[in-house]
């Protein structure tokens, strides 16, 4: 079976750095409640202006499923509260499910150029495949399935930091136009990739043969 907090547990520095990202940019991502959208998230007016819905939607609620993963992924929870980790493991269900949706809807209408609209869109399905899948193992209680596909779920919603680190560094070098339709690539096929590396690792260490 499947280990999956032993797959991550090895690199717990990096681990408690990546949580701590997770919850500070889900918080961080709430800022348009604040101030206007125009102010703080300009790249996303044009979304706002035309089709609030699909926005409010997905930037509403994607940091939601973002601040629930290091619930989901503690061990502790899961022993001392399985029914809670059932719970909010529904909420990231639903939370995902609705949320990736407004994000096709975003991807569909981006006025950065199909290249930017595709790697969006991609990430979009694959995010509500990948959690889809997590949620059909967990009603089969197949939990060995059920935890790689959080796994390649939770990848795929720390997009969302990943996409933080890489805009920065676009934004300084050949500037947004030129970077954000690499980024909206970059910030989810390498985790994708580092994820499917992980369970390699974990499916090897449990057979017993070399990592």
């Amino acid at each position: 079976m499947l280990n999956e907090p032993h797959a991550i547990r090895r690199f717990s520095w990096p681990v408690t750095l990546l949580w701590l990202s997770a919850v500070l940019i889900a918080l961080g991502s709430y800022r348009f409640l604040i101030a206007d959208i125009a102010l703080v998230m300009p790249a996303m007016l044009h979304h706002a202006l035309d089709r609030p819905m699909l926005l409010y939607l997905h930037i509403g609620l994607a940091p939601i499923a973002l601040a629930l993963l290091p619930m989901q992924f503690s061990k502790r929870l899961r022993r001392r509260h399985l029914a809670l980790h059932r719970w909010l493991g529904r909420l990231y269900a639903a939370v995902i499910f609705l949320s990736g949706l407004g994000a096709i809807g975003l991807a569909m209408t981006t006025d950065q150029g199909a290249v930017a609209g595709l790697g969006l869109g991609a990430l979009a399905l694959a995010w509500l495949g990948t959690t889809g899948l997590a949620v059909w193992y967990a009603i089969q209680r197949q939990i060995a399935q059920h935890r790689a596909w959080m796994i390649r779920s939770a990848a795929l919603t720390l997009a969302a930091v990943t996409l933080r680190l890489y805009l920065p560094i676009g934004l300084l070098t050949v500037g947004f136009e030129a970077s954000y339709p690499l980024i909206c690539w970059l910030c989810w096929v390498p985790n994708a990739l580092v994820a499917e590396w992980l369970l390699r690792r974990a499916g090897k260490a449990a057979t017993g043969q070399p990592a």
